[in-house]
């Protein structure tokens, strides 16, 4: 048995003894060297209650290589690809060492979801929707956890029906203004993207005309 093999099997070994961390991680498939964690959202965070799998792939120089993961649960978070579930932490790059181990790489996975940073994003429109307005971005970080990872989620829509709130809420949006955009002829989900975009929400929102955006939406 090889080092790399064996230590891999030491650390799945250590994670499934220590029930205190709540980090778990199995095999994808036969392959020791392709692994699924997962824990639980950090409490007193948008993330509570959620449960959020982590892909991870260990290098052929592992433990002298850092490992690969990425986020299977779609996460809302500034350095958390909304799309690919990429993650920007400096100990999955250049700040890695030998001594880290599979159960503190997710352990640091889990402490990013607490503190989030906005000026080192992954998702730079995410992270804008953090610096403009943090409430409106909490509220759909936690949305997300309900639709995604299980979560409580966030409470319903001010008087919208479930599907219209559903796309606006994912978008991190108000409802009301996609509404008043929509009413002059625009494909709602056009009008989403376009918003979205702009960074249309809080403090943002007396800052871009409506000419703006109606320009931005006949481009579209």
């Amino acid at each position: 048995m090889d080092a790399r093999l064996r230590r891999v099997n030491k650390e799945i070994t250590d994670c499934k003894n220590d029930k205190s961390s709540n980090i778990r991680i199995e095999l994808v498939g036969d392959s020791p060297f392709h692994l699924k964690g997962s824990f639980p959202g950090p409490q007193e965070t948008p993330y509570e209650g959620g449960n959020f799998d982590v892909d991870i792939v260990i290098p052929d120089s592992y433990p002298f290589q850092p490992v690969k993961m990425k986020f299977i649960t779609k996460v809302y978070h500034p350095n958390i690809s909304s799309a690919s579930g990429a993650i920007c932490l400096d100990i999955l790059k250049d700040a890695w060492s030998p001594v880290l181990t599979l159960k503190s790489t997710m352990i640091s996975l889990q402490s990013l979801l607490c503190s989030p940073e906005p000026n080192d994003p992954q998702d730079a429109e995410v992270a804008k929707h953090y610096m403009t307005s943090k409430a409106s971005f909490e509220e759909t970080a936690r949305y997300w956890t309900e639709i995604y990872a299980g979560g409580p989620g966030s409470k319903a829509g001010k008087g919208v029906s479930i599907g219209v709130r559903d796309e606006v809420a994912i978008a991190g949006l108000d409802p009301q203004h996609v509404t008043r955009f929509e009413s002059l002829g625009f494909p709602r989900g056009q009008v989403i993207d376009v918003l979205r975009r702009l960074n249309y929400r809080g403090a943002n929102v007396p800052k871009i005309t409506d000419d703006r955006i109606v320009e931005e939406l006949l481009k579209a």
